[in-house]
């Protein structure tokens, strides 16, 4: 394979690159002056109202005494507490993917003839275009399966003879397919780079149209297309929990801008695919599971509190693991008390680590989740609480399925595509203005200089 010729990094960008910092630094105290909410967000972590919805709600405070106290998290799509969404089609023993899935695209529970008929709609578009497969995905094969997903969402636009057409219907159709598609470009980009850049045996499943999203992915990545009842269960739940987290998360607001432009759902997804790539959003869970790789070579006893929490100082410390400073998988921009993302995935979990034999290093999981929230408390000045988010356990989850780390977030992906394409569609529905809010400029005007004068 060819490869793009790189050039290194001279002295030259060095020298360029510092003069660009030194003039894009704005100091702190003019935030404050001119009242700027850094990332969108108040000094209590409250985000700055920038829109209405209807898909989702993320609550963590309540109101005594009239005033906002922080809570325990909850979690509604439509109206619909996430926990008994989850609590009732696992214990009516069904997936509940597609069906949370109609729910966030068209505002209500489906009855049985219509989740049939969506679930066999969603399996009519799971098909790629002819020779998409090798024309596109396996020549070139990224090392980023994000970037390779981005780029496959971008060149489905060309295979599409109403690719730029807005209106609602049109968009919906778009939309359906990619939720379809989704796991097989994600899959089969992992495939083609494992095989050409790692020597692994290349092999194509094609899905089958009876099986649920989840039980795809599984029957799709493995060898043997073979799973438990368990593991396509606990996939699913993962695949519900992660599907939608309010308007304000940075995906899912840069749906809302860039579908605000008008321009075509495949331009759309893939900004939010970008935006979801970053370490920031997506990536977290990956960083849960190599501390946690780390953690158990440098903790001799997982059982003794005393040694996991000097550990948890030292990360705190930069002392260990990327010496960043961070206890990854605990905090939430929003959540303080508990993520309601985690406490419903924890029991099923615990389960999963019991079939996998890794009991052990769940309750590893469940000791750092206990100490980590009051060791960082001591060492941290906090305005609110801390609790483990669902990327704690996600990440554990998928190192169980034996799913590749390279795949972590496009998981992710796979999941908020359905939260993403609800809110293309409310940002449409309502024909609102394009979004752009105001930046205040913080720089003298200068008076020209010649060249021979500089």
């Amino acid at each position: 394979m060819d490869q793009f010729t790189y050039y290194d990094i001279t002295p030259e960008i060095l020298r360029l690159a510092g003069l660009s910092e030194q003039n894009d630094i704005i100091e702190t105290e003019l935030f404050t002056k001119y009242d700027v909410k850094r990332g969108l967000r108040d000094l209590n972590g409250k985000g700055v109202l920038a829109g209405l919805t209807h898909i989702s709600d993320v609550r963590a405070t309540e109101i005594i005494n009239g005033e906002s106290v922080p809570a325990h998290g909850k979690l509604f799509y439509r109206g619909y507490n996430v926990e008994d969404l989850v609590n009732g089609f696992t214990n009516e023993n069904r997936f509940g993917f597609e069906e949370t899935t109609y729910l966030l695209l068209f505002g209500q529970l489906p009855n049985k003839d219509e989740l049939a008929n969506f679930q066999k709609m969603l399996a009519t578009y799971r098909t790629l275009p002819t020779s998409f497969v090798r024309d596109i995905i396996m020549k070139a094969p990224s090392r980023d399966m994000m970037n390779t997903l981005a780029r496959s969402v971008l060149t489905l636009y060309s295979y599409d003879d109403r690719a730029d057409d807005t209106s609602l219907p049109n968009v919906l159709r778009q939309c359906l397919q990619l939720i379809s598609l989704f796991p097989l470009l994600s899959i089969y980009g992992y495939q083609a780079y494992s095989h050409y850049h790692d020597g692994n045996s290349l092999f194509i499943h094609q899905p089958v149209p009876e099986y649920s999203t989840a039980e795809n992915i599984l029957h799709i990545l493995r060898p043997d297309g073979k799973f438990t009842p368990l593991e396509a269960k606990i996939l699913d739940i993962a695949l519900v929990l992660h599907m939608e987290h309010g308007g304000g998360n940075n995906s899912s607001f840069t749906t809302h801008v860039v579908t605000s432009s008008l321009t075509d759902t495949y331009s759309t997804i893939a900004a939010a695919i970008g935006s979801l790539k970053g370490p920031r959003h997506g990536g977290a869970n990956i960083k849960v599971v190599q501390m946690f790789e780390e953690m158990k070579k440098e903790v001799s006893d997982w059982t003794d509190d005393e040694e996991i929490s000097a550990y948890l100082k030292k990360l705190l410390h930069k002392e260990a693991f990327d010496h960043a400073g961070l206890i990854y998988g605990v905090g939430h921009a929003i959540y303080s008390k508990s993520d309601p993302r985690a406490v419903i995935f924890r029991s099923f979990v615990e389960k999963l680590s019991v079939e996998k034999g890794l009991h052990k290093e769940f309750e590893l999981y469940a000791a750092v989740e206990r100490l980590a929230p009051r060791i960082i408390a001591e060492e941290r000045k906090m305005y609110k609480g801390v609790s483990i988010n669902v990327d704690f356990y996600s990440g554990f989850v998928y190192h169980m399925l034996g799913l590749p780390m390279e795949l972590y977030t496009p998981i992710f992906a796979i999941a908020r595509i359905s939260g993403w394409s609800a809110h293309r569609l409310e940002e449409l529905a309502n024909n609102g203005k394009i979004i752009r809010p105001a930046y205040k400029p913080v720089i003298e005007d200068q008076d020209y200089i010649t060249l021979d004068n500089r």
